[in-house]
């Protein structure tokens, strides 16, 4: 039977179930203004509110939100505080909205477009290939195994000061040092020769920078020597061309203190060989032994 506009008007005081929607265009009032009333479904269900929420009352921030087993993807648009949770797995994924964090006990599948701020913090990082923009800063690593070139552009240091370490292949290979080595040790380096052409002038054999020396002279020429570290040998060829008077400073001992005669024939060669006995500010002594005239 059809309500008259005075039914209408007048309150109900049963129920009214409607199997479609309640349309109210004026706005909708639910009990009195001391009482209130319930607005929800007398089961299980879900009521969703559209608009402004801002005078809504008796609402607890955050939510919890639980997935059963299976696969499942869950999108949270939005959420102040809470916790998700599996049911399967028992993992845990945490938003802390005072810090601005979001946690988890545990993580599988891909993350992409993971950016940022602030900082992100793991503890292990396992992975095929890792690219870093920027700049990679880490402490207390095992090994590094690089196949390319590893550059340090403000030193490398290597082992504690007592201890020191170990730079070089594991197996055979070649170790490239650029730069000073005036502080290396423990170095066995191959044979250099250096070469001097002296007419009626001092020679001075550079000890530092050879340990082979040839001397080519004509005239009057005077052998001496600079540099050299105490224990090192070194050889002095000496080939005369043309005739040519050779004598030697006093940096060179011979046996008996006296120096040997040698040829002056043009083509003579003379073989002096000395072994550095002692440098540094009381003189330099080379002891030294001649075999001459190779002609």
């Amino acid at each position: 039977m059809a309500q008259t506009k005075a039914q209408l008007l007048n309150p109900l005081n049963g129920n009214i179930n409607v199997s479609g929607i309640i349309t109210a265009n004026s706005g909708l009032r639910v009990g009195t203004v001391s009482a209130g009333a319930t607005v929800g479904p007398t089961g299980s269900g879900i009521v969703t509110y559209y608009g402004d929420g801002s005078q809504l009352t008796g609402i607890t921030a955050g939510a919890t939100l639980s997935a059963g087993s299976g696969s499942q993807r869950v999108v949270l648009t939005s959420l102040n505080s809470g916790t998700m949770t599996s049911a399967a797995t028992d993992a845990e994924l945490t938003y802390n909205s005072g810090t601005n964090t979001l946690s988890a006990t545990t993580f599988s599948g891909n993350a992409t477009g993971l950016t940022g701020t602030p900082d992100i913090t793991v503890q292990d990082i396992t992975a095929e290939t890792i690219s870093v923009g920027g700049t990679l800063t880490y402490e207390d690593v095992s090994n590094v195994d690089s196949v390319g070139l590893v550059t340090a552009r403000t030193g490398i240091r290597i082992g504690t000061v007592g201890t020191g370490g170990t730079v070089g292949p594991a197996g055979s290979g070649i170790v490239t040092y650029y730069g000073d080595g005036s502080q290396l040790t423990g170095i066995s380096i191959g044979l250099n020769t250096s070469a001097a052409t002296p007419s009626n002038a001092v020679v001075t054999l550079n000890l530092s920078s050879a340990q082979d020396h040839k001397v080519t002279a004509t005239g009057i020429v005077t052998v001496t020597c600079s540099g050299g570290t105490e224990g090192e040998s070194h050889t002095v060829r000496i080939i005369n061309s043309g005739a040519a008077t050779v004598g030697f400073s006093t940096y060179f001992l011979f046996p008996s203190g006296s120096s040997p005669s040698m040829p002056a024939s043009s083509g003579s060669i003379s073989l002096i060989s000395f072994t550095v006995n002692r440098v540094g500010t009381a003189g330099t002594q080379l002891l030294a032994g001649a075999s001459v005239n190779f002609s």
